[in-house]
């Protein structure tokens, strides 16, 4: 009970954004003064600023989820521009076909990474050198955009996942005592949580797939795969910020 009370105290971004999407999608009326859209964005910024006030999330925290608001923008505008997705309802805070808060959306998913790192006081064993956690996420995140014109190396990337990963452990405190869990079961279970909110963002037409434009499908299991990747980019990046500590150093 602790674990799953912890988990949704260190959603709590994310799943005040997930339940905007399904609250607005039900309940927006037609003749509102300003569009959806405008309104989550406006929203978001607000969640944002009470996190900061309430100290729920530092400052350092913060402005790496920033970043994860940039990166998760850059890789919209490019999506969106090749047909992956597209964001059916008017707005006006926008940058092309992209609404201003899909960012924040990237942002929850940083939040939440920094959040339940400090939470469940999570430390290592056997996390890979920095430098070559930096170097996967750089080739993930390109990869992301290239494939649509050079070869899809994701499965030489899942491999590489597991060749720097596989033996390795986190430890964390639900309540009184250590647990451990395998570092790539972790990434697998947030991705799935991560595919599922998905699923309930299209069911809200936040944004839709090309397959979803006539009506409403699960969202494809394939994109456990993607998410998966995503994970290894979060945590590289709130890595900046909370720097991988060994379990058994002092403090723990």
């Amino acid at each position: 009970m602790m674990f799953g009370l912890k988990q949704g105290w260190a959603c709590l971004f994310g799943g005040l954004m997930l339940a905007l999407l399904v609250g607005t999608h039900l309940l927006w009326p037609q003749n509102a003064p300003i569009a959806r859209y405008d309104f989550l964005v406006l929203a978001a910024v607000a969640i944002q600023a009470g996190m900061l006030i309430l100290k729920l999330e530092s400052w350092e925290e913060a402005r790496v989820i920033f970043v994860f608001h940039v990166v998760g923008t850059i890789m919209e505008l490019f999506k969106t521009a090749h047909g992956s997705w597209i964001y059916p309802e008017p707005s006006l805070l926008r940058i092309g076909e992209v609404p201003l808060f899909s960012g924040f959306m990237y942002a929850a998913v940083g939040s939440y990474i920094a959040r339940i790192w400090r939470i469940f006081d999570i430390r290592f064993r056997h996390y890979p050198p920095l430098w070559s956690t930096w170097l996967l996420a750089a080739a993930i995140y390109v990869n992301f955009f290239a494939h649509h014109w050079l070869p899809d190396i994701r499965w030489f990337l899942f491999a590489a996942t597991f060749v720097l990963f596989g033996r390795g452990t986190f430890y964390f405190t639900p309540d009184r005592s250590r647990r451990s869990m395998p570092f790539l079961l972790g990434f697998f279970l947030v991705a799935v949580f991560i595919w599922l909110a998905e699923n309930l963002g299209t069911l809200s037409r936040a944004w839709i797939y090309p397959d979803q434009a006539d009506g409403w499908s699960m969202v494809s299991f394939a994109k456990l795969g993607s998410w998966f990747l995503l994970m290894m980019i979060s945590v590289v990046l709130v890595s900046l910020v909370h720097r991988p500590q060994p379990e058994g150093d002092a403090g723990v």
